[in-house]
């Protein structure tokens, strides 16, 4: 079975104890609006974040191999245009609960190893979505990550030629649950040559961040440390 019958190692949460029920779903966007055309052939480029409890995770690049999850206000992810919302099913699973399990996932997913083809944003939201329910987001959703010659190519310019790199940093957060840390990020810096790591960026969330926003609606998720 799926996440939905994970109860907690303190023998917190009964099984038939449906409080904690919530839906995880998929946020998919778009990150040009040539998808507009290019999705009625089958092909877009898209990001994707998963939204549980109330928040929505993604993955995205940078330079540290640190935690490269990331949390926003659902189907708000900056720098993309929204297009729309897939359940994937329910699970059972405390607000705490499930921060420990973002957190340990977030050691798994250092924005350094962000990879176009193979380690990308909707790779992650479907490791997640078969983690917690075993199912696996549509397969559009990814479809040109397999195309990774062809992306470069559709993006705007803007995408092409702008890199804009992302610091993350630890500050304290306290959650009126679980007192949760998260991480931030600074005033991003803009780089305007196409560098080896710039395909590695393209469907990332922090390559399409405008410069000027200082990102204040995302916030990067602590890995947990074991």
């Amino acid at each position: 079975m799926g996440a939905e019958s994970t109860s907690s190692s303190g023998g917190g949460i009964d099984r038939n104890d449906r409080r904690y029920d919530t839906p995880v779903v998929l946020n998919v966007y778009d990150l040009t609006p040539m998808n507009n055309y290019s999705v009625w052939f089958g092909l877009g480029i898209f990001h994707s974040g998963i939204e549980v409890h109330g928040r929505e995770y993604g993955f995205g690049a940078h330079d540290f191999p640190v935690s490269g999850v990331f949390e926003v206000e659902p189907k708000a992810c900056p720098g993309f245009i929204y297009r729309c919302s897939i359940s994937l099913g329910r699970i059972n699973m405390s607000p705490t609960e499930f921060r420990t399990f973002i957190e340990n996932v977030a050691a798994e997913y250092h924005g350094d190893t962000y990879h176009l083809i193979s380690r990308n944003c909707n790779h992650f939201t479907d490791d997640i979505a078969c983690r917690l329910t075993e199912r696996r987001i549509p397969g559009w959703v990814n479809r040109l990550a397999r195309l990774g010659s062809l992306c470069s190519c559709l993006l705007p310019e803007s995408l092409q030629v702008t890199t804009v790199k992302q610091t993350p940093e630890y500050h304290h957060e306290s959650g009126e649950e679980d007192g949760t840390e998260s991480l931030t990020v600074t005033t991003p810096r803009v780089s305007t040559e196409f560098d080896d790591d710039q395909e590695k960026r393209l469907l990332s969330p922090l390559a399409a961040v405008s410069p000027m926003s200082g990102c204040r609606d995302m916030t990067f998720v602590k890995e947990a440390h074991t």
